[in-house]
């Protein structure tokens, strides 16, 4: 068995070890989300937790790990009778991002079931974490229906396996922790809530604490159980804190001012419902239990807003995460009490009071840039005009779906028809593998001409393996859209290139909620480049376009054979991933010999390939050339103007990209 990494030897990261340990303290917190860059301890951390958490007895042989002080009564191993149980360690669970859901909820024998009419029942990961840590490594590349399943069970406490009228049902209460680089996509503004505390970690800037870092882990591979050795005290101590903390924490008083303080600071952050409130109320406890003190104090207030709120605040998913500290500091001052006074020298951190999260202090590189005043901008044929600064993006908007004709079998989402494990069943066929979703009157059909042959005396029907269906599903996938963005000088006037921008990012808006991947291609002057390559961060490419400066000549036909070339690349990477391009340009071409034919045969590759495409057509004034219709119809696409893209407007338009597509 692998040694695992100290805990108490993670270089700083006081944040990230003060929000494991809080929920080691108490696990009715709810669960950790650790958002940070690669490369920062997020995952050593975590598996690191597991070896300091105090034993837990259970009932000998129970595969659900029943207390034996109080065993569940529904438990499918039993019934059991209370009495004394064997000690084993907490363990720590880890769900696979490409795990099926058989292997987390666990899985019924069908054949049996149906045979027999028994309910053998192979428990999942869900059975395993119960009473110990559930970790999902890139919680946010996990698939939606998984998401579901394991939130659902930490909220209820138990998981429910309901397969063709068979039903079977286990405690599984675990805690919770997620990793995540948020460069890899976001989580669902509605599943982040479920995260009691939400921790965001960077690797340090000092040379001298990056130094330490190689230096432990150099020792570390080099001797694992001699490193943990050397740390076996400190270990030990953390430990033995966590179990007096444990006890402690039904003495600690939530104060009326302490919670006067909580419902201020909840309302004036403006969080949605009341979880925040109840997660900043056990946040404080914790934290009061761990400093080892039976009062919450305003610094235990503070400390857990600074750990529940920041992921609660999102409006949308382009704000970044944290929180105004003077706001709060405002607001637990308006609040305060005569009991709340007191602070503690010594904080409820591991070795002393650890420094404030990072907080606000970023807006995610996608802090709008200075506006410039309005002489001097380039008029709409200005093809040779010089670079312009960034503006800022026009309010975004709703749109309706643009979606990919035909069928396909993609990864789950929310944009195209597609043939998925989840959805509206459409058939059946013979399973592949593990059978996963039986359709059960094709098995019956299958099975009943055999009957006779295979003896069949009692009420049960006799199934073989060879009788089995699969059922097939049609259901929705995520697609790979690709934004193509004209950049040049016949763009740059303010006002057009600010709902350009508008538009963009109403549809990387829309591309969020329908987890699909996104990449930006743009082009100006002489040449095209990816801005950003296909990623499932739409963040990141709404902070590329914020930024984006214009000006130049018009490469319309270098931008399409590079967006031609990301899809070929992307294609080797995802085969069954489809694309939808997205051509926001008014269909100019300058620049080189012959940039109207160029681009003509550049589009005609997309064609070709069919590859399903729209062109917003950004041209303006009262004379209009009709470039980006043009440019549409040898795409294979359709053309949309800017006014029309909006969710009123638009109703055509999906059956349009469906008709020219067949």
């Amino acid at each position: 068995m692998t040694t695992p990494f100290p805990f108490t030897a993670v270089v700083g990261q006081d944040d990230l070890r003060l929000a494991l340990l809080l929920n080691a303290v108490s696990p009715a917190v709810g669960g950790v989300l650790v958002r940070g860059e690669k490369g920062t301890a997020k995952s050593t951390a975590v598996r690191a937790l597991s070896a300091l958490l105090p034993e837990v007895s259970v009932v000998a042989g129970c595969r659900f790990s029943c207390d034996p002080s109080a065993p569940d009564p529904a438990c499918p191993d039993g019934p059991h009778e209370s009495g004394t149980g064997a000690s084993r360690p907490s363990r720590m669970v880890e769900l696979p991002v490409g795990a099926s859901e058989d292997r987390l909820v666990g899985a019924l024998d069908i054949e049996r079931a149906l045979a027999e009419g028994v309910k053998a029942f192979e428990p999942g990961l869900l059975a395993d974490a119960h009473r110990g840590i559930l970790y999902v490594d890139e919680v946010n590349l996990l698939h939606d229906h998984l998401v579901d399943l394991l939130l659902d069970a930490a909220a209820m406490g138990a998981s429910y396996v309901e397969r063709e009228g068979v039903s079977v049902r286990h405690a599984s209460k675990f805690l919770l922790v997620g990793t995540m680089n948020p460069e890899e996509g976001e989580l669902r503004p509605q599943l982040l809530d479920r995260f009691g505390l939400t921790v965001e970690v960077a690797a340090s800037r000092e040379p001298d604490q990056r130094v330490e870092v190689v230096r432990r882990r150099l020792a570390y591979d080099d001797d694992p159980a001699g490193f943990a050795a050397r740390w076996a005290d400190e270990e030990a101590s953390v430990r033995q804190r966590i179990v007096a903390a444990r006890e402690l924490l039904p003495s600690v008083r939530l104060g009326d001012g302490a919670l006067r303080q909580i419902a201020a600071t909840c309302a004036a952050f403006e969080v949605d419902g009341m979880r925040a409130d109840i997660v900043m109320a056990r946040t404080a406890t914790a934290l009061a239990a761990w400093a080892g003190r039976t009062d919450v104090l305003a610094e235990d207030v503070r400390q857990a807003a600074l750990l529940a709120l920041p992921h609660r605040r999102r409006r949308n998913p382009f704000d970044a995460p944290g929180l105004d500290e003077d706001k709060l500091d405002e607001t637990l001052e308006e609040f305060s009490g005569s009991e709340d006074e007191d602070p503690d020298p010594d904080g409820p951190g591991g070795g002393g009071q650890p420094p404030s999260s990072d907080g606000p202090e970023a807006d995610g590189g996608s802090g709008a840039q200075p506006e410039a005043g309005d002489s001097g901008e380039p008029q709409a044929g200005g093809a040779g005009s010089g670079e312009q600064s960034a503006v800022r993006a026009s309010e975004p908007f709703r749109t309706k779906a643009l979606s990919v004709p035909g069928i396909g079998e993609g990864a789950a989402g929310r944009r195209s028809r597609a043939r998925t494990e989840h959805g509206r069943t459409t058939g059946a066929r013979r399973p592949q593998g593990a059978l996963t979703k039986l359709h059960l009157a094709a098995t019956v059909q299958a099975a009943a001409p055999h009957q006779r042959a295979r003896g069949r005396s009692g009420r049960g029907l006799v199934v073989r393996r060879d009788d089995l269906r699969q059922a097939t599903r049609e259901g929705r996938e995520g697609n790979l859209v690709l934004f193509v963005v004209d950049a040049s000088g016949s763009m740059a006037a303010r006002q057009r290139m600010s709902a350009v921008k508008g538009a963009v990012l109403s549809l990387l808006l829309d591309a969020y909620q329908r987890r699909d991947k996104v990449g930006l291609v743009t082009f100006r002057g002489s040449a095209a480049e990816v801005a950003l390559p296909p990623t499932s961060s739409v963040d990141a490419a709404a902070a590329r376009l914020e930024t984006l400066p214009t000006g130049g000549r018009t490469p319309l036909a270098a931008g399409l054979l590079r967006a031609h070339e990301v899809l070929r690349v992307e294609r080797l990477r995802d085969p069954a991933r489809r694309a939808l391009v997205v051509v926001v340009t008014d269909g100019r071409a300058t620049g080189g010999p012959e940039p109207v034919a160029l681009a003509s045969r550049a589009a005609r590759l997309f064609a070709a390939d069919g590859v399903a495409s729209v062109v917003v057509d950004c041209e303006s004034g009262p004379v209009r050339l009709g470039l980006a219709g043009r440019l549409a119809g040898e795409l294979g696409g359709t053309a949309v103007t800017l006014d029309e893209l909006r969710a009123d407007s638009i109703a055509g338009l999906v059956k349009d990209v469906q008709r020219r597509a067949a």
